[in-house]
């Protein structure tokens, strides 16, 4: 079943099946707005304290204009803005803050999808999305595909901003991912709330604390009042997959991806402790598969960015999906 509907002025499209519903908002970077699993009313995914605010005059030229939490692709960038044969790429990158086109695919009562695409300015990219639910499933699956629009060889870092919070996040949430090495940043963002030592290379899940001789298992989720703000970048991935478990509500949401194609996950660790605005004491955990660490201009000084031939195509499909597991 697929319904239209507007919250706060943007358009919002709800896929629903008898077991999950999600929020979709085509105008506001295709945002994943919510993840809802209707037999338990929980709600997946984090959310500023502002929250949602209706559009303004103009079209954002910031990914935290008006950030409201939840889950948003992003691409051709990530983290800081750079320069790339002299085209400036935003910070984490264009289409979180555009507008995309949609189509509905099917919408009955076995099946419903989408298709949504934005064309994207800075670089020569279509970026398209299929989102498809079944009926008696909790499976969301995602098909994108990246089109060079050019004929010559383009560069990309692509990922998934989502952000796990909402109803469902709480002190002793379990993550699992089969990584084997942690990285942290060589310049820690917040440094007045930073738990982890900045410049570390660890194995996975134990890192080194700021404090001397701690230990963080960073598989463990820890409650909003350690007031902390963190980034680790974990790689060495077996295969593309991460859960949380919150044996208090008896559930699990899991990630499922092509590791080929997104080798790294960024770990965000809002823990209440982001004190810059909108993200100021925010609870959530960011657990997002991406083609790189860097940023593009340091992912191409690196070796690390990903490329399309003139007129190539990449497509990789993911799968977040709910399980319900024993209190």
């Amino acid at each position: 079943m697929l319904t239209n509907t507007t919250i706060h002025g943007h358009k919002a499209l709800w896929m629903e099946n008898d077991l999950i519903k999600v929020g979709v908002l085509p105008e506001k970077g295709a945002d994943i707005y919510e993840f809802i699993h209707k037999p338990s009313g929980v709600q997946f995914l984090m959310k500023t304290p502002e929250g949602l605010r209706p559009p303004g005059r103009q079209p954002p030229v910031d990914f935290l204009e008006n950030y409201e939490g939840a889950w948003q692709e992003l691409f051709p960038n990530h983290n800081e803005a750079c320069q790339v044969d002299g085209a400036s790429i935003p910070f984490h990158g264009e289409v979180a803050t555009r507008a995309w086109n949609y189509e509905v695919l099917e919408a009955g009562e076995e099946e419903t999808a989408i298709r949504i695409n934005v064309q994207v300015r800075c670089l020569p990219f279509r970026l398209e999305r299929v989102m498809r639910i079944w009926r008696g499933s909790t499976s969301l699956e995602l098909e994108g595909t990246v089109t060079n629009l050019s004929d010559k060889p383009q560069p990309f870092v692509w990922g998934q901003h989502i952000t796990l919070g909402g109803d469902f996040l709480e002190e002793g949430c379990k993550l699992e991912l089969p990584a084997k090495t942690i990285y942290t940043p060589e310049v820690i963002f917040e440094a007045a709330t930073a738990r982890l030592q900045e410049a570390q290379c660890q194995p996975w899940p134990m890192a080194t604390g700021r404090k001397m001789g701690e230990q963080i298992d960073l598989s463990y989720i820890p409650g909003p009042q350690v007031h902390s703000h963190d980034d680790a970048y974990l790689t060495g991935l077996e295969q593309g997959t991460w859960s949380v478990s919150n044996l208090h509500l008896g559930l699990k949401f899991v990630l499922n991806w092509e590791a080929t194609v997104f080798p790294w996950v960024v770990l965000w660790q809002p823990y209440g402790g982001a004190d810059l605005p909108p993200l100021t004491g925010i609870y959530g955990v960011g657990i997002e598969p991406w083609v790189a660490r860097y940023p593009l201009a340091q992912a191409i000084e690196h070796g690390r960015a990903r490329w399309l031939q003139g007129r190539e195509t990449l497509s990789t499909k993911l799968n977040a999906s709910v399980e319900v597991v024993e209190k």
